[in-house]
């Protein structure tokens, strides 16, 4: 799965001018944590987050008034405060790529660009709904986790034995195991019932380590 199927369009953007009381005042109108910055030509220089303008912001323990604050505050402009060296991805970027990107830089949302138009943004709200679809989180069926061993087959083999009593298999991960031989993996299954569906897979796994009706 690629960032142009899961990335959010259009993009809600400002520019480098404006006033940060307004900046903050659209994220929260739109729900929205953070605005990509594009210059006249419409190319990204820079992105700000909520937690920019939260910390432009003077801290609760000042002396000023209220109106000496929204005074100082209207006359700080994004290009201030905006970050200028932007991560960013393309379309045909896969998810997981992103993902990647995202964890190691510490951050919620990356801006989608074309030759430095930006097209699109894509979230961790965007990856979380991807994770609920992998999982079939939002699907009814049966729920299993289980270990099993990392060798060629084994998952062709347990997959054609759901198969062979009628099961459907609705959503399926694998995830690191308890060491570097066995994996784990997630299945939601309909069409069989968990007891029926643990006896099925016995014969291929490890150790069967959660089982569950999911509506």
């Amino acid at each position: 799965m690629l960032v142009s199927e899961r990335m959010s369009h259009p993009v809600i953007t400002i520019h480098p001018k404006m006033p940060m009381t307004d900046a903050h005042n659209l994220m929260r109108k739109e729900h929205i944590r953070r605005l990509p910055v594009v210059d006249k030509k419409g190319n990204l220089v820079g992105i700000v987050s909520e937690s920019d303008l939260l910390h432009a912001s003077p801290s609760d323990a000042t002396s000023l008034s209220i109106f000496e604050i929204n005074y100082l505050l209207s006359k700080i402009t994004i290009n201030h405060i905006m970050t200028k060296d932007v991560i960013t991805v393309m379309e045909e970027t896969p998810l997981e790529e992103v993902a990647r990107i995202m964890a190691d830089n510490k951050i919620g949302g990356v801006p989608v660009v074309r030759e430095k138009k930006i097209v699109g943004i894509i979230t961790e709200t965007d990856l979380f709904k991807v994770f609920l679809e992998l999982l079939g989180a939002r699907e009814p069926g049966v729920r299993l986790a289980a270990l099993v061993p990392d060798t060629p087959g084994e998952l062709a083999q347990l997959t054609k034995a759901i198969f062979d009593q009628g099961g459907n298999i609705i959503a399926l991960g694998t995830f690191l195991g308890e060491s570097s031989e066995n994996r784990e993996i997630v299945l939601k299954v309909s069409g069989i019932e968990s007891e029926a569906l643990k006896k099925t897979i016995e014969p291929y796994v490890e150790q069967i380590i959660d089982v569950r009706e999911s509506i």
